[in-house]
């Protein structure tokens, strides 16, 4: 029953997270397919460009939500999955926490509702980090802002981001599981913005307030 019940609680996370905050934002603000359009990605960045700085707004605060909820949902169901198997432990927390949050994360990039398409899963990771260790959540923050503010490249700043966590989880001698989700979240990040660093080695990357001559990224 316990396995069961931590499969529910995953594929809730991933359900989670696959909400399409970008594109129902473009379909309701301005009847697009935001895939259709600038980089083709639903996450805030793409929204900004092409639907403006209100929608971006939500949907980065929404998609962050997303990433923090799947892992409080876990949280809170947690106690009531250990009455179902006494040989559990609480030391099985962190590890279903993390696999939680790491769902959302996919669920973000790889959204059953709109063909498995999505974001970049930056916001979503950063409210997932939020969930696990706020400290590093902060740390991964202010390594996007400074990163963003001295090249005005958000592409840059998600992937100093995603680093920047991966290097805190460490140090901050946080639990192996989120350091795991650190090493792996940095990597799934990264290579979702294989397309931005083929622009920036081009130096073809629009910058903050530039538009987006790019599709499909």
């Amino acid at each position: 029953m316990a396995v069961l019940a931590i499969v529910l609680l995953l594929v809730a996370a991933y359900l989670l997270g696959a909400i399409p905050t970008g594109y129902l934002v473009g379909k309701w603000v301005k009847g697009i397919d935001i895939r259709q359009y600038g980089s083709g990605g639903t996450g805030a960045t793409n929204v900004l460009r092409t639907v403006g700085k209100g929608a971006a707004i939500v949907v980065l605060g929404i998609d962050l939500i997303k990433g923090l909820l799947a892992v409080r949902l876990a949280a809170a169901t947690w106690p009531q999955i250990l009455t179902l198997t006494p040989t559990l432990t609480p030391n099985w927390q962190p590890w279903v926490l993390m696999l939680a949050g790491l769902m959302a994360i996919i669920g973000h990039s790889k959204s059953v509702w709109i063909n498995f398409t999505g974001g970049k899963s930056a916001a979503s990771g950063l409210g997932v980090l939020l969930g696990l260790a706020w400290p590093v959540a902060l740390g991964a923050a202010a390594a996007f802002a400074i990163t963003l503010a001295l090249s005005r490249i958000v592409s840059l700043g998600s992937m100093a981001a995603a680093i920047a966590a991966m290097v805190l989880m460490a140090v901050t001698g946080q639990p192996l599981p989120y350091v795991v989700i650190g090493g792996l979240g940095a990597v799934y990040v990264i290579l979702r913005h294989r397309s931005n660093i083929e622009r920036l080695r081009l130096g073809t990357e629009p910058r903050l307030g530039q538009q987006s001559s790019h599709h499909g990224s």
